[in-house]
């Protein structure tokens, strides 16, 4: 009896030890995973059992690149130029924003690192690059200002500019399939691959692009840029059949705004079947309208003008004034009608023409 006793206080003693020893190592493994995201993904794969593959499927990217994150070859790249975390919380079975919380706190302590730290020159490929496709007019001055530091104030400004210019693009075709697998099969890679590459450029910063995201980005995205240089206004003019805006205005002064007209509306200026009698103030109203990646048609400010025009769609009081069909004649209303309708044909056979000359040029 006395001896199954000292048994059970001895098997005691070790259960004790053992959970102190667990407990301690829990609030070791808690304080390191407060510091590091790595961390604390490889020890949730390691509970739930799974692999790298696992998550790098769900999170849509190669295996290769989560294998760069969790072995710290590569930083984790910022909340607000990815999506991968909302995926990998799910995946992973964790709080909602817990690992983007993560991320933003170590990030904020790099960049106080950082800070301290003098600037490094850039690349002198990804600096040629720039200056390649700067205005030819205007080349040799910017070289020359472009020289005089390693990585100067102007060099910081134009290459930041051009890689928010393309960042902006790249992000918004993310979660265009379709576009990224063309990409893919493009440059002869899996969509995984062609989207990992974007998401790596949407981490990447102007004190870190290299010369490989200049040729994925900014040598097929910017054909020329240009700057004025007393008041540091910018003009991007970028590839048409890569991006949905075809010219970025950048201006740093206060100064009287030129707006830019939509190709759609010029189209439609110069098509009086379907502008008819538009008032000065209704030409106003569908000149001041603004897309941020859709370019609307001709088409789209004749059903404009029309809707303009409904009284049904404006209360008493309105800044628009609706149109007075009374004031032409029924014969000049016939025959403009007729004409619209004229204009409307022609332009769905433009269009229908254009595509199928696109498909067969691809």
């Amino acid at each position: 009896m006395i001896a199954t006793n000292r048994v059970l206080q001895f098997t005691d003693i070790v259960k004790f030890k053992y959970f102190l020893y667990c407990v301690i190592y829990l609030i070791q493994l808690t304080e390191e995973a407060h510091m590091d995201v790595c961390l604390v993904i490889q020890l949730r794969l390691k509970e739930l059992g799974l692999e790298q593959r696992d998550l790098a499927d769900a999170a849509q990217v190669t295996e290769s690149y989560i294998s760069q994150l969790l072995t710290r070859k590569k930083a984790p790249p910022a909340v607000n130029r990815t999506d991968i975390y909302e995926k990998m919380n799910a995946f992973l079975r964790l709080p909602k924003g817990h690992l983007a919380a993560m991320v933003e706190a170590q990030r904020q302590e790099e960049w106080k690192r950082r800070l301290a730290d003098p600037p490094r020159p850039l690349h002198h490929e990804v600096r040629e690059v720039v200056i390649r496709k700067c205005q030819r007019n205007r080349q040799k001055q910017v070289r020359a200002i472009f020289e005089k530091q390693a990585f100067g104030e102007l060099e910081r400004l134009v290459t930041q500019k051009l890689v928010d210019v393309t960042k902006r693009i790249a992000r918004g075709e993310l979660d265009n399939e379709r576009w990224l697998r063309s990409v893919a099969k493009l440059r002869s890679q899996s969509y995984e691959e062609a989207r990992t590459v974007i998401l790596d450029f949407l981490d990447t910063d102007v004190f870190n692009i290299s010369v490989a995201h200049c040729t994925a980005f900014l040598i097929p995205l910017i054909e020329s840029w240009d700057i004025d240089l007393a008041t540091f206004a910018i003009k991007v003019l970028l590839n048409p059949l890569l991006s949905p805006v075809r010219l970025v205005h950048i201006e740093f002064t206060e100064r009287d705004e030129v707006d830019q007209i939509e190709p759609g509306f010029e189209e439609f200026l110069g098509m009086p079947e379907l502008r008819g009698d538009a008032t000065p103030e209704e030409l106003e109203h569908l000149r001041s309208l603004r897309f941020r990646s859709r370019r609307p048609t001709a088409m789209f400010y004749y059903q404009e003008l029309r809707n303009l025009r409904d009284p049904l769609h404006f209360r008493d009081g309105s800044l628009i004034r609706p149109h007075k069909r009374g004031e032409a004649s029924s014969a000049e209303k016939q025959k403009q009608l007729n004409a619209r309708k004229m204009a409307i044909r022609r332009w769905t056979n433009n269009q229908t023409n254009s595509r199928k000359k696109n498909k067969k040029n691809n």
